[in-house]
């Protein structure tokens, strides 16, 4: 499994393609209410990559038609724009991607279409969560089963389950680098993580069972039991003290 090591130069242009995922994704959620729906996410989601100088790594990749991935309730992940009218209640993902003078950055998050349940709120707060553990995990010395069993620790803690046929990976000079790494795993096992690398963290968590199949489109992938499903993602990179956020607006 080769892991690329990247340069200080290449991690400097890294930090402002996740700049521009991260202000992106700012815009999208001060943007989604109901009524709205999710093809002009998308537009807004490609006008903004355009307009801070990247280019939408989504739009094209193995044919994926948008900028934006967009998955409402039962929808995991890879969902697709269209003429979907979002509607007070649910819960929609919002996956976005940017190249930056060939460097890449990778980031999503759940937010709430006006008022939703408490059940809703609190999904998306322990997917947060869960998130927050495994870069906390992510640290030179540590394991990729860290990192794992960190995310799936605080997810199962609260009665949910993670999503095992998908999770986070390298990033980089590619939307997808090596290593995968899963949503749950064993503490001490896997990859031996060092300084330079860089990584996108990505749990997805059920509210009900964890088991996913993908829709007759070829992209979109919903829950099996049709039960809501979150999905936060980071993009970090691994240093000698303190993981690094870089999918933060600066």
């Amino acid at each position: 499994m080769a892991v690329i090591i990247k340069s200080a130069s290449e991690l400097a242009l890294m930090r402002r393609a996740g700049g521009v995922v991260a202000a992106t994704l700012a815009a999208l959620a001060q943007y989604v209410r109901p009524g709205i729906t999710t093809a002009e996410l998308d537009q807004l989601a490609e006008a903004t990559i355009r307009s801070l100088g990247g280019i939408p790594s989504f739009k094209g990749y193995r044919g994926f038609p948008a900028s934006l991935c967009v998955s409402v309730n039962e929808e995991v992940v890879h969902g697709i724009p269209g003429r979907r009218v979002l509607r007070e209640g649910e819960i929609v993902s919002l996956d976005v991607g940017a190249i930056y003078q060939g460097l890449q950055g990778d980031a999503a998050i759940t937010v709430p279409v006006g008022r939703v349940s408490a059940q809703m709120q609190n999904l998306m707060r322990v997917t947060q969560a869960a998130l927050m553990a495994g870069i906390e995990a992510a640290r030179a010395g540590n394991r990729l089963g860290d990192v794992s069993a960190a995310i799936q620790r605080v997810a199962e803690a609260a009665g949910y389950s993670v999503v095992r046929e998908y999770g986070g990976h390298g990033v980089g000079r590619a939307m997808h680098e090596d290593p995968h790494i899963p949503n749950w795993g064993e503490p001490g096992t896997g990859m031996l993580l060092k300084p330079g690398m860089t990584i996108a963290l990505e749990p997805m968590v059920n509210a009900g069972k964890h088991q996913v199949r993908v829709k007759a489109d070829n992209w979109t992938v919903v829950t099996v039991d049709g039960l809501p499903s979150a999905h936060f993602e980071h993009t970090i990179a691994i240093t000698e003290g303190e993981p690094e956020i870089m999918t933060v607006e600066r």
